[in-house]
């Protein structure tokens, strides 16, 4: 990957980012990757030595790094930290890194710590689901231990003491510990090897020039397109509608219909390998055609 510094960090920051320590080992996949998008895990390998990220984009992933070296300190007499665990499940190896595993009678608490925003923890994530499952599932293969809880205690960058007294839903503290579903080990199973056969399936498409399998809306954090009926000179909108039909039978005199055009957020703003995406870019052709 090109790194760049438009915006002139000081250069221990760059030292730093050019010198990972992560590392998934000699697996084929790795739990985060595999929740991921076949397609864009695809397109970053192929295309890895092209991508261009600037240094200002990963501080927040530096930072993350630094708590996790910094909690490893604090690792207990019944602690077992940053294990990475493997597996081979359909002729692939994969792996999970786990931060911390705590023992407790009878079993084992799985825990991820995540650097993340307030609207993460106040909002579902589907991803922290599927891979603190996968964690689950590692550690009862591996161990033949049963996983009691998983869970992520999540240091939330942009924590306000103020929304904690205000907002609704808001976290309490800094730092946060979520409870996750614990899906039963057929379930966590079950799931693993439906990603890998999606996994191999665009290996495949890459290895012989096919097309590569599409992401779906959930991996574009795509927003559909909605019609807002507002009155005129107002702000907020008296409805809103998934289709024109519907707009217009709510629309009442004084009122008109604001078009809010749907896009991928993932896509525009945070996709690595968007630049080489032929779905992406169809996507673009058809919204200038429109």
């Amino acid at each position: 990957m090109k790194l760049t510094n438009k915006f002139n960090l000081p250069q221990t920051f760059i030292n730093v980012i050019e010198r990972p320590t992560y590392t998934k080992g000699k697996a084929n996949i790795s739990a985060t990757e595999m929740i991921n998008s076949p397609q864009i895990v695809q397109l970053k390998r192929k295309h890895w030595d092209d991508i261009e990220q600037d240094a200002s984009e990963m501080v927040w992933a530096l930072f993350g790094s630094a708590v996790h070296s910094v909690l490893e300190h604090g690792k207990g007499d019944t602690h077992i930290v940053e294990e990475r665990l493997h597996a081979n499940v359909d002729g692939w190896n994969i792996s999970g890194a786990i931060d911390l595993q705590e023992i407790v009678d009878g079993g084992i608490i799985v825990s991820d710590y995540k650097t993340t925003g307030a609207w993460a923890v106040m909002n579902e994530k589907v991803d922290w689901v599927s891979q603190l499952n996968i964690y689950a599932w590692l550690v009862e293969h591996n161990k033949k231990i049963p996983v009691k809880k998983i869970q992520v205690v999540a240091i939330i960058r942009d924590w306000s003491a103020r929304d904690a007294k205000t907002r609704d839903g808001y976290p309490q503290s800094p730092v946060t510990t979520i409870d996750i579903q614990l899906w039963p080990f057929e379930q966590r199973e079950a799931f693993i090897k439906n990603r890998i056969s999606l996994h191999s399936a665009a290996n495949f498409s890459m290895e012989t020039g096919e097309s590569l399998p599409t992401c779906t809306a959930e991996e574009m954090w795509e927003k559909q397109t909605t019609y807002a009926v507002k009155k005129e000179g107002g702000v907020r909108a008296k409805s809103v509608h998934t289709t024109q039909e519907e707009a217009e039978q709510a629309l009442a005199k004084g009122y008109f219909i604001e078009v809010r055009n749907g896009e991928r957020t993932r896509c525009g703003s945070y996709c690595q390998v968007s630049q080489f995406c032929e779905q992406f870019k169809k996507y673009n052709e058809t919204k200038e055609q429109a």
